[in-house]
């Protein structure tokens, strides 16, 4: 929509209030309301002021005022709110330079395609994310001095919740939540209500399922679109997600790994890249992919432990890449195999559907960066014709030791995955896609607020371990 018809929308659907979101660094979306008398087509130049000092990971205190520009293509009525709501989304700029700010995500993501667009490789890429969630009950947790604790109440565990309730019957065992009809699967219609109301708000969905875990683990697909608007529909996607959950009574996660001994929440990614409306990733090679697609898979392997501290961003994304549990703890690519960093899907010979999907992300990374981050190293392959080597078409998890030593492996934590972006991030620096002073703050965040604010705290099973030491 253009400004004129956002306004004409507005009246259409008896808007009373405007909604103008952005998403701070570490991917948790903010927003601010103003009554509709507020918007009119100046606002979509003017903006509206706001505080970005107080954005965790953004400005400091004597740089702090911001703009909001609201993005028209982006307008939809809030499904959820009483008072009918326009929501929008918007870009941010510095008032005095009406520059763009450098640490908005999704700025970075519009940049990232730009560079894509100039360097004459391609015109458009595109990706598809699948996150995973679980759906509690209820949820407890504690941090202080002297105790620690979090406690997780859900339907569909099999532990003894401590619920009135305690029929044990039709709940999925540990690891064989993919994917039974109800009633042991809990959620069909709670996912359904969810589907619909991601319809109704112009999400385009393909199918949803229970996943492989307990705890109403869930699976909702979206179709693929260019990198900003996935980014864009990943965050509405989580907003619908939490919100109808909400209404159920229900509370909903994207933590990647809630659950000790059971799987955990990936975000696997599909890319592709295209030009002038024609597939680039199709071609006569391993698994019917072009000579471009392999380089590109070798950009994502060579640079994977450093994209790990932004596709991977969260202590807990380490508790989930481990080996047992479906997670691509190696950097290797197959065809078909799902234990490989680098799956190349084989549903369709249709060139179009042709596309890798890399599978360590996991669904606590801010879209924008990472989708941003894995194009760049993607790119990078294709720049410099990375060589992937040899596919890795058995299971990696039989692999014998000496076997295995040949397979580089992803970071085992949050502090090493942040050490290797410290030593491997120039790919990310071309094009001023993401700027050094941008990754500087982002691991100093990630390194002072959640490695070492974990690493300097007790552990429950620490006490467990070594009490009687």
């Amino acid at each position: 929509m253009s400004p004129k018809e956002v306004l004409e929308f507005a009246i259409a659907n008896g808007a009373k209030q405007v909604d103008v979101r952005f998403t701070d660094l570490p991917g948790v979306q903010q927003h601010v309301s103003y009554p509709i008398s507020e918007l009119d087509e100046s606002s979509f130049e003017d903006g509206y002021g706001f505080d970005g000092s107080s954005i965790r990971g953004w400005a400091a205190i004597n740089e702090s005022d911001m703009l909001l520009i609201p993005d028209p293509a982006t307008a939809f009525m809030d499904p959820f709110a009483e008072t009918p709501t326009l929501v929008m989304l918007a870009n941010v700029q510095d008032p005095i330079t009406r520059q763009h700010y450098e640490r908005d995500p999704r700025w970075i993501a519009r940049k990232a395609e730009m560079f894509l667009q100039n360097s004459g490789l391609a015109d458009t890429a595109y990706f598809g994310a699948e996150a995973e969630f679980f759906i509690f009950d209820n949820i407890r947790f504690d941090q202080n001095e002297h105790c620690g604790f979090y406690y997780i109440d859900a339907e569909e565990g099999r532990w003894n919740s401590g619920r009135e309730e305690n029929n044990l019957g039709y709940r999925p065992r540990y690891k064989e939540g993919y994917f039974p009809v109800p009633p042991t699967d809990h959620y069909q219609d709670l996912r359904s209500e969810m589907v619909q109301t991601m319809l109704k708000v112009g999400l385009n969905i393909e199918c949803h399922h229970h996943e492989v875990a307990t705890g109403g683990q869930a699976e909702i697909d979206q179709r693929f679109d260019t990198m900003v608007k996935s980014a864009d529909n990943m965050m509405l996607y989580k907003y619908v997600i939490r919100n109808v959950a909400y209404q159920y009574g229900k509370t909903v996660t994207f933590m990647p790994k809630p659950l000790f001994g059971d799987n955990g929440s990936g975000m696997h990614t599909h890319q592709s890249l295209w030009k002038d409306g024609k597939p680039l990733f199709a071609g006569d090679g391993y698994a019917g992919l072009s000579q471009m697609a392999m380089w590109y898979i070798g950009g994502l392997l060579k640079h994977a432990r450093s994209l790990a501290a932004i596709i991977a961003p969260t202590t807990n994304s380490y508790k989930r890449l481990v080996p047992g549990y479906e997670a691509p703890v190696n950097l290797a690519y197959s065809r078909r195999n799902r234990s490989a960093a680098v799956r190349i899907p084989m549903y369709s010979a249709s060139p179009k559907a042709k596309r890798i999907e890399f599978r360590p992300p996991d669904p606590s990374a801010n879209p924008y960066l990472a989708f941003a981050a894995m194009m760049m190293a993607g790119l990078d392959g294709v720049i410099n014709k990375m060589d992937p080597g040899e596919p890795l078409d058995k299971d990696i998890y039989d692999l014998s030791p000496e076997e295995l030593k040949s397979v580089p492996s992803m970071p085992a934590s949050l502090e090493e995955a942040l050490s290797c972006l410290e030593e491997d991030y120039g790919y990310l620096l071309k094009g001023d896609v993401f700027t050094e002073e941008l990754i500087e703050t982002y691991i100093a965040y990630k390194r002072k607020n959640e490695a070492d604010a974990v690493r300097l705290r007790p552990h429950p099973y620490e006490f467990a371990l070594y009490y009687d030491i």
